[in-house]
């Protein structure tokens, strides 16, 4: 008796999306921009939803709520400059492939995986989505299990708007996110932390299956003496305690110059005084930590260095108060991996040169933050060095920057995403030689010629 092979609900979703590609319905442009203008449409009649299911998984204050909603930015973008990116781009040809043509042209790659975090569940899901539908994939996407509202939501929302085998939601814990993984897909797009990066390259490596990782880090601010002392701090302040620190660009840890370290601390003071209150654990507009694991990880670098704001923590309500350490060493376990949490640890440096080499001599991070008024030393510590982004003068507004791709480097990720990034990220950029049969000069074939070998010279030579 021959044994039936079984066939998970995965693998089907999986077939049948392939075998709606295999129609391409998704390939054309008029397609394309239909199913964008809907998923923008969905999203302006749930927006009330989407910011609700950001508030109760992460106490998010309905302001930084539709940061979420931002993903609007990105269709309005792909909506409009759909057609030019779809184009072909032509480009030279030598006189050795006369008379042809030769242009890029950018194909679909297929069925993509999209798995999303916690910390920004909504928008690290949809942003890369719009990229997938610009290209004319068709989409798995795995919402995390860790902010189960914001699953329900995005859920339902797909599930209301498209056909599963064009584009389907996956919810469950990291055993389906394990089976989705054993699959065969054209590309697979992670966010996420570091350690769980590393297992999705190797189940994609299994399939041979191009991958996108965007991570993490230890993003370093440095601050100069020459800067203007309030907008610094609340540049600063601002990029750490949204969503309660657990924004993968936020600013991981200060590096002062120490000849104004106490005074700018004072601005900093200033500047969580300002924004959250006496009390921050009664002020509307700061968040809580998602889950108690990751509260009891944070706690333990509350006992680093000297707490100078903040510090005081809630277990029942996964809150800890935007917080700042001074007198951390580069030895204390809260300079060994990402904070990801409301706690900024404050070290120093006496050159800029010195300040640079601790930061090379760690792993390259997703962002970099410098601020100074010098424009030499804004250029010396962008050419001396590596991260996925960088801003002077600012934090973390550059990923709200549609037209500048948002990527990592290293250990912090690989690949980029956003505006023209995203369409790029899931197209296959097809190279396309065309000739005409008029002319059949012979030189090329055997049996080889004098004649023809000096022609080759010529060629390759220039």
């Amino acid at each position: 008796m021959t044994a039936q092979l079984t066939t998970s609900p995965i693998q089907k979703l999986v077939a049948a999306q392939r075998t709606y590609f295999e129609t391409g319905q998704t390939k054309s442009h008029e397609f394309r921009l239909a199913q964008l203008q809907k998923l923008r449409q969905v999203i302006i009649e749930r927006q009330d939803d989407i910011a609700a299911a950001a508030k109760a998984d992460l106490g998010r204050p309905t302001f930084e709520a539709y940061f979420e909603i931002a993903a609007l930015g990105e269709i309005k973008v792909a909506i409009k400059q759909l057609k030019t990116w779809m184009k072909p781009q032509r480009v030279a040809t030598g006189v050795d492939v006369f008379p042809g043509s030769a242009w890029i042209q950018p194909d679909p790659l297929g069925v993509v995986l999209v798995i999303a975090p916690w910390n920004y569940p909504f928008s690290l899901l949809i942003n890369p989505l719009v990229g997938a539908i610009a290209a004319g994939n068709c989409s798995i996407l795995k919402p995390s299990e860790h902010a189960p509202h914001n699953a329900q939501v995005v859920s339902k929302l797909i599930g209301d708007t498209f056909p599963e085998n064009y584009i389907a939601v996956v919810e469950g814990e990291a055993d389906t996110s394990k089976q989705l993984l054993a699959e065969k897909f054209d590309h697979i797009f992670f966010t996420g932390g570091t350690a769980i990066g590393r297992e999705v390259m190797k189940a994609a490596a299994e399939n041979l299956t191009p991958v996108t990782l965007e991570l993490g880090g230890k993003s370093p601010c440095i601050v100069d003496s020459e800067i203007h002392f309030e907008h610094a701090a609340k540049r600063i302040i601002w990029g750490k305690f949204i969503n309660a620190g657990q924004t993968c660009v936020a600013p991981d840890y200060l590096l002062i110059d120490h000849t104004i370290k106490d005074e700018f601390v004072t601005y900093l003071k200033q500047a969580v005084h300002n924004f959250y209150g006496e009390n921050p654990a009664n002020s509307p507009d700061f968040g809580r930590l998602i889950n108690q694991r990751h509260f009891n990880r944070l706690t333990q670098f509350l006992d680093n260095g000297e707490v100078i704001v903040g510090g005081q923590t809630d277990p029942e309500a996964c809150y800890i108060a935007p917080t700042l350490i001074d007198q951390v060493t580069w030895d204390d376990p809260i300079m060994q991996e990402e904070i990801f949490g409301p706690i900024l640890p404050i070290l120093t440096y006496n050159t800029l040169d010195e300040a640079i080499a601790q930061v090379n001599a760690r792993p390259k991070p997703l962002a970099l933050y410098f601020f100074s008024k010098n424009e030499d030393k804004q250029q010396q510590v962008l050419t001396s060095t590596s991260s996925g982004g960088a801003c002077i003068n600012e934090t973390v507004l550059h990923v709200g920057v549609g037209t500048l791709p948002f990527g990592g480097v290293g250990p912090s990720g690989m690949g980029s995403y956003h505006g023209k990034a995203s369409f790029d990220t899931f197209s296959h950029q097809k190279s396309v030689l065309k000739r005409a049969f008029w002319l059949d000069l012979g030189w090329r074939y055997a049996p080889y010629t004098v004649k023809g070998l000096n022609q080759v010279k010529r060629i390759v030579t220039g």
